[in-house]
Protein backbone atom coordinates (compact mmCIF):
# COMPACT_ATOMS: atom_id res chain seq x y z
CA UNK A 1 0.00 0.00 0.00
CA UNK A 2 0.97 3.59 -0.84
CA UNK A 3 -0.12 6.93 -0.14
CA UNK A 4 -0.22 9.49 -2.84
CA UNK A 5 -2.23 12.72 -2.68
CA UNK A 6 -3.43 11.66 0.59
CA UNK A 7 -5.05 8.96 -0.43
CA UNK A 8 -3.78 4.98 0.14
CA UNK A 9 -4.09 2.59 -2.78
CA UNK A 10 -2.80 -0.84 -3.75
CA UNK A 11 0.26 -0.82 -5.29
CA UNK A 12 0.75 -4.34 -5.53
CA UNK A 13 -1.43 -7.48 -4.40
CA UNK A 14 -0.44 -10.96 -5.06
CA UNK A 15 -2.45 -13.98 -3.64
CA UNK A 16 -2.55 -17.63 -4.22
CA UNK A 17 -3.73 -20.94 -2.45
CA UNK A 18 -7.51 -20.18 -0.71
CA UNK A 19 -6.03 -17.03 0.88
CA UNK A 20 -8.01 -13.95 -0.83
CA UNK A 21 -8.17 -10.12 0.24
CA UNK A 22 -11.07 -7.79 -0.49
CA UNK A 23 -11.42 -4.60 0.19
CA UNK A 24 -15.39 -3.29 0.80
CA UNK A 25 -14.51 -0.12 1.71
CA UNK A 26 -12.25 1.94 -0.49
CA UNK A 27 -13.42 5.18 -0.89
CA UNK A 28 -12.74 7.85 1.87
CA UNK A 29 -11.37 7.21 5.08
CA UNK A 30 -8.90 4.70 6.07
CA UNK A 31 -9.21 1.48 3.42
CA UNK A 32 -10.77 -1.76 5.03
CA UNK A 33 -8.90 -5.01 3.79
CA UNK A 34 -11.07 -8.25 4.65
CA UNK A 35 -8.84 -11.52 4.29
CA UNK A 36 -11.09 -14.62 3.65
CA UNK A 37 -9.84 -17.96 3.94
CA UNK A 38 -11.95 -20.11 1.11
CA UNK A 39 -10.62 -23.06 2.40
CA UNK A 40 -13.51 -22.26 5.46
CA UNK A 41 -10.86 -23.80 8.32
CA UNK A 42 -7.52 -24.42 8.48
CA UNK A 43 -6.71 -28.13 8.39
CA UNK A 44 -3.56 -30.44 9.58
CA UNK A 45 -0.33 -29.44 7.93
CA UNK A 46 -1.76 -26.01 6.08
CA UNK A 47 0.52 -23.53 5.83
CA UNK A 48 -0.74 -19.85 5.61
CA UNK A 49 1.77 -17.05 5.63
CA UNK A 50 0.47 -13.36 4.82
CA UNK A 51 2.44 -10.25 4.00
CA UNK A 52 2.26 -6.55 4.32
CA UNK A 53 4.12 -3.42 3.76
CA UNK A 54 3.12 0.04 4.06
CA UNK A 55 4.61 2.68 2.60
CA UNK A 56 5.33 6.38 4.13
CA UNK A 57 1.70 7.98 5.22
CA UNK A 58 -0.42 4.72 4.27
CA UNK A 59 -2.89 3.90 6.36
CA UNK A 60 -5.34 0.08 6.47
CA UNK A 61 -7.28 -1.53 8.89
CA UNK A 62 -6.87 -5.43 8.28
CA UNK A 63 -9.78 -7.80 9.54
CA UNK A 64 -11.10 -11.52 8.40
CA UNK A 65 -13.52 -12.49 6.72
CA UNK A 66 -15.33 -14.88 9.84
CA UNK A 67 -13.50 -16.01 12.75
CA UNK A 68 -10.38 -18.63 11.59
CA UNK A 69 -11.09 -22.38 12.60
CA UNK A 70 -7.74 -24.86 13.11
CA UNK A 71 -9.17 -28.12 12.77
CA UNK A 72 -8.13 -31.20 14.67
CA UNK A 73 -4.87 -32.75 13.70
CA UNK A 74 -3.61 -36.36 13.47
CA UNK A 75 -0.49 -35.36 14.10
CA UNK A 76 1.33 -32.16 11.86
CA UNK A 77 1.13 -28.88 12.90
CA UNK A 78 -0.72 -25.98 11.01
CA UNK A 79 1.10 -22.48 10.74
CA UNK A 80 0.15 -19.13 10.01
CA UNK A 81 3.14 -16.34 9.72
CA UNK A 82 2.29 -12.96 9.64
CA UNK A 83 4.92 -10.35 8.37
CA UNK A 84 4.41 -6.90 8.50
CA UNK A 85 6.55 -3.61 7.15
CA UNK A 86 5.82 0.25 7.78
CA UNK A 87 7.12 2.87 6.19
CA UNK A 88 7.79 6.28 7.65
CA UNK A 89 4.40 7.32 9.20
CA UNK A 90 2.47 4.76 8.51
CA UNK A 91 -0.61 3.41 10.07
CA UNK A 92 -2.21 -0.22 10.30
CA UNK A 93 -5.22 -1.56 12.79
CA UNK A 94 -4.34 -5.52 12.42
CA UNK A 95 -7.91 -6.40 13.89
CA UNK A 96 -8.65 -9.97 12.72
CA UNK A 97 -11.53 -12.19 14.68
CA UNK A 98 -11.01 -14.80 16.78
CA UNK A 99 -8.96 -18.13 16.31
CA UNK A 100 -10.81 -21.16 17.59
CA UNK A 101 -9.17 -24.09 18.38
CA UNK A 102 -10.55 -27.38 17.90
CA UNK A 103 -10.06 -30.33 20.07
CA UNK A 104 -6.93 -31.87 19.37
CA UNK A 105 -5.51 -28.73 16.70
CA UNK A 106 -2.25 -28.21 16.33
CA UNK A 107 -0.93 -24.61 15.80
CA UNK A 108 2.05 -22.59 15.66
CA UNK A 109 1.62 -19.06 14.63
CA UNK A 110 4.52 -16.59 14.45
CA UNK A 111 3.84 -12.65 13.99
CA UNK A 112 6.62 -10.29 12.99
CA UNK A 113 6.64 -6.65 12.24
CA UNK A 114 8.98 -3.89 11.64
CA UNK A 115 7.91 -0.15 12.32
CA UNK A 116 9.51 3.57 11.14
CA UNK A 117 10.49 5.67 14.15
CA UNK A 118 6.89 7.46 13.37
CA UNK A 119 4.81 4.65 12.63
CA UNK A 120 1.71 3.04 14.60
CA UNK A 121 0.21 -0.40 14.64
CA UNK A 122 -2.28 -1.34 16.76
CA UNK A 123 -2.89 -5.65 17.04
CA UNK A 124 -5.96 -7.55 18.58
CA UNK A 125 -5.91 -11.19 18.62
CA UNK A 126 -8.09 -13.38 20.53
CA UNK A 127 -7.47 -17.02 20.74
CA UNK A 128 -10.84 -19.51 21.36
CA UNK A 129 -10.06 -23.15 23.29
CA UNK A 130 -12.74 -25.42 21.57
CA UNK A 131 -16.56 -24.73 20.01
CA UNK A 132 -18.47 -22.98 22.62
CA UNK A 133 -21.53 -24.34 21.17
CA UNK A 134 -20.76 -27.76 20.64
CA UNK A 135 -19.58 -27.87 24.68
CA UNK A 136 -15.96 -28.54 23.17
CA UNK A 137 -13.21 -28.36 25.70
CA UNK A 138 -9.18 -28.56 23.65
CA UNK A 139 -8.27 -31.65 26.21
CA UNK A 140 -5.15 -32.57 24.13
CA UNK A 141 -3.41 -30.48 21.27
CA UNK A 142 -0.76 -27.45 20.56
CA UNK A 143 -0.61 -24.27 20.15
CA UNK A 144 2.52 -21.60 19.86
CA UNK A 145 1.92 -18.16 19.51
CA UNK A 146 5.15 -16.01 18.92
CA UNK A 147 5.36 -12.48 18.94
CA UNK A 148 8.54 -10.26 17.42
CA UNK A 149 8.31 -6.87 17.03
CA UNK A 150 10.50 -4.14 15.93
CA UNK A 151 10.95 -0.24 15.73
CA UNK A 152 13.48 0.83 13.28
CA UNK A 153 15.03 -2.73 13.48
CA UNK A 154 15.78 -2.74 17.18
CA UNK A 155 13.59 -5.46 19.17
CA UNK A 156 10.80 -3.38 21.14
CA UNK A 157 8.24 -6.06 21.79
CA UNK A 158 8.97 -9.89 22.40
CA UNK A 159 6.32 -12.54 24.26
CA UNK A 160 5.52 -15.92 23.60
CA UNK A 161 3.21 -18.42 24.03
CA UNK A 162 3.27 -22.44 23.90
CA UNK A 163 0.76 -24.79 25.44
CA UNK A 164 1.44 -28.88 24.40
CA UNK A 165 -0.42 -31.99 25.27
CA UNK A 166 -3.10 -31.63 28.48
CA UNK A 167 -4.11 -27.83 27.14
CA UNK A 168 -7.55 -27.99 28.86
CA UNK A 169 -5.70 -29.39 32.56
CA UNK A 170 -3.04 -26.28 31.64
CA UNK A 171 -5.57 -23.46 31.28
CA UNK A 172 -7.35 -25.01 34.49
CA UNK A 173 -3.95 -24.33 36.43
CA UNK A 174 -4.22 -20.65 38.40
CA UNK A 175 -0.89 -19.23 36.87
CA UNK A 176 -1.65 -20.60 33.61
CA UNK A 177 -5.20 -19.74 32.87
CA UNK A 178 -7.31 -20.07 35.77
CA UNK A 179 -10.02 -21.83 33.83
CA UNK A 180 -10.05 -19.55 30.98
CA UNK A 181 -11.25 -20.85 27.43
CA UNK A 182 -10.20 -17.95 25.37
CA UNK A 183 -7.57 -15.04 25.57
CA UNK A 184 -6.97 -12.23 23.55
CA UNK A 185 -4.12 -9.71 23.39
CA UNK A 186 -3.86 -6.46 22.44
CA UNK A 187 -1.14 -3.90 21.62
CA UNK A 188 -0.55 -0.44 20.78
CA UNK A 189 2.73 0.56 19.15
CA UNK A 190 1.65 3.71 17.59
CA UNK A 191 3.33 7.51 18.89
CA UNK A 192 2.03 8.29 22.52
CA UNK A 193 0.49 4.93 22.58
CA UNK A 194 2.41 4.91 26.84
CA UNK A 195 0.87 7.61 27.92
CA UNK A 196 -2.17 6.28 27.26
CA UNK A 197 -2.37 3.89 29.91
CA UNK A 198 -5.27 5.48 32.19
CA UNK A 199 -7.40 5.61 29.35
CA UNK A 200 -7.05 2.09 28.55
CA UNK A 201 -7.67 0.65 32.20
CA UNK A 202 -11.22 3.04 32.43
CA UNK A 203 -12.50 1.28 29.02
CA UNK A 204 -11.57 -2.00 30.91
CA UNK A 205 -13.57 -1.17 34.51
CA UNK A 206 -16.40 -2.65 33.47
CA UNK A 207 -14.77 -6.23 32.37
CA UNK A 208 -17.52 -8.12 34.03
CA UNK A 209 -16.74 -11.84 34.09
CA UNK A 210 -13.29 -10.93 31.65
CA UNK A 211 -10.34 -10.36 33.80
CA UNK A 212 -8.18 -8.00 31.96
CA UNK A 213 -5.77 -5.61 32.56
CA UNK A 214 -2.98 -3.16 30.93
CA UNK A 215 0.62 -1.65 30.85
CA UNK A 216 2.94 0.23 29.70
CA UNK A 217 6.33 -0.10 29.04
CA UNK A 218 8.78 0.84 26.25
CA UNK A 219 6.77 3.09 24.42
CA UNK A 220 3.92 0.76 23.92
CA UNK A 221 0.43 -0.40 25.73
CA UNK A 222 -0.14 -3.92 26.00
CA UNK A 223 -3.73 -5.78 27.01
CA UNK A 224 -4.47 -8.91 28.13
CA UNK A 225 -7.87 -10.67 28.51
CA UNK A 226 -8.79 -13.99 30.11
CA UNK A 227 -12.55 -15.43 30.44
CA UNK A 228 -14.29 -18.96 30.44
CA UNK A 229 -16.85 -17.43 28.16
CA UNK A 230 -15.31 -16.35 24.58
CA UNK A 231 -18.41 -14.79 23.60
CA UNK A 232 -17.84 -11.99 26.91
CA UNK A 233 -14.23 -11.85 25.54
CA UNK A 234 -15.09 -10.75 21.98
CA UNK A 235 -17.96 -7.97 23.65
CA UNK A 236 -15.42 -6.57 25.37
CA UNK A 237 -12.86 -6.49 22.86
CA UNK A 238 -14.81 -4.97 20.34
CA UNK A 239 -15.83 -2.50 23.21
CA UNK A 240 -12.84 -1.65 23.97
CA UNK A 241 -10.86 -1.23 20.69
CA UNK A 242 -14.04 1.16 19.58
CA UNK A 243 -13.62 3.62 22.38
CA UNK A 244 -9.64 3.29 22.18
CA UNK A 245 -9.79 4.45 18.43
CA UNK A 246 -12.80 6.35 18.51
CA UNK A 247 -13.86 4.20 15.35
CA UNK A 248 -16.46 1.47 14.47
CA UNK A 249 -14.73 -1.66 13.82
CA UNK A 250 -15.06 -3.68 10.43
CA UNK A 251 -18.63 -4.33 9.49
CA UNK A 252 -17.53 -7.64 9.43
CA UNK A 253 -17.09 -7.85 13.25
CA UNK A 254 -20.62 -6.76 13.49
CA UNK A 255 -21.94 -9.84 10.98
Amino acid sequence: MVAEGGTTRIAGLAESGPSRLRFPRFQGGTPEAVLVNTAGGIACGDRFAVSVELGAGAGLVLTTAAAEKVCRSDGPVSTIGSRLDLGPGARLAWLPQETILYDRARLARRFEADLAPDAGLIVCEILVFGRAARGERVEEGHVSDVWRIARAGRLVYADALSLDGPVAALLARPAIGGGARALATLIDLSPGAEGRLEEARALLDAAGAVEAGASAWNGHLAVRMLARDADALRRLAARFLAGYRGEALPRVWQA
